[in-house]
């Protein structure tokens, strides 16, 4: 009689997971944006919400070793800006010591949450500011390379009959 025997086969990336994986992040123009480079690889568990979906999606699937391209939609990514974060805020609430020029950003507090805020305008009386992700409405891309998986839940493993 044959008993089966375990096959261990190649460990892929799948929700639960924690990862480590580099990363170099560009706009369609070739600006680059962020990467891993000369750091710590990006660790994160996968659908958990720590990442941006597509990026999630990107490395769902892939191997250690594994080099990959993807290409994130600005709707899968920071999606498209809101008009509703583009306000006009006083003047005379900022302190004078604060420089103000446009495409400055400045950071605002609410007590609990510290929001950066990008100076889009400066008027006598008021600055207009935009709270919008910096990257709304880009579509980005990622050249990644998967470095390590920590496998979450449960760990699946095949059988195969001897022969």
């Amino acid at each position: 009689m044959n008993w089966p025997q375990a096959k261990k086969t190649k460990n892929m990336v799948k929700a639960g997971d924690t990862i480590k994986v580099h990363y170099k992040g560009t706009l369609n123009d070739g600006t680059l944006f962020d990467s891993s480079e000369g750091r710590e690889p990006l660790e994160f568990e996968v659908g958990s919400g720590m990442v941006i979906k597509g990026f999630d999606e990107g490395v769902t699937g892939m191997a250690i070793g594994e080099k990959k391209s993807v290409n994130i939609p600005a709707k899968e990514a920071y999606g498209e800006p809101n008009p509703e974060m583009i306000f006009d805020f006083e003047r005379e609430q900022i302190p004078n010591d604060i420089p103000l020029e446009v495409g400055g950003t400045l950071n605002m507090h609410n007590g609990q949450q510290t929001v950066p805020v990008k100076i889009v305008d400066v008027a006598e009386k008021t600055i207009k500011l935009d709270a919008n992700h910096p990257l709304a409405g880009q579509d980005l891309n990622f050249d990644l390379e998967l470095v390590e998986i920590k496998a979450g839940g449960d760990t699946t493993i095949d059988f195969e009959e001897v022969k």
